[in-house]
């Protein structure tokens, strides 16, 4: 029992961060914010191979910009492409909806080192 345990903990080592980011303000600009900070983070981290990136959304933050005039469509849509086609991701973000209070976007970037 103890390699299996010996290689969980190496492998739980291995992961670094997770790089958290929270973003409030104009949807554009928090889409344009995440993507600076998820430029950043793939200098800090080296290789994009190892990033895993999930996206969380406060739904009730989201609708207070809608109502205050926020589009979100079509720059969410180019927002989530772009991200795989221009920093070449290994997998698409994952995007979390959240039912509670709390920042408009919170992106979230695990890495392995």
């Amino acid at each position: 029992m103890k390699p299996l345990r010996k290689r969980a903990l190496r492998a739980a080592e291995d992961i670094g961060g997770p790089l958290v980011w929270t973003f409030e303000g104009a949807f554009a600009t928090c889409l344009a914010d995440m993507e600076d900070a998820l430029r950043r983070a793939i200098v800090q981290v080296g290789d994009v191979s190892s990033i895993a990136v999930q996206i969380e959304l406060s739904l009730p933050a989201l609708q207070r910009r809608i109502e205050a005039g926020d589009a979100i469509q079509p720059a969410w849509g180019r927002f989530l492409d772009e991200l795989c086609e221009r920093y070449g991701l290994p997998s698409a973000a994952r995007v979390q909806a959240l039912d509670r209070e709390g920042p408009l976007a919170t992106l979230v970037i695990a890495y392995r080192t």
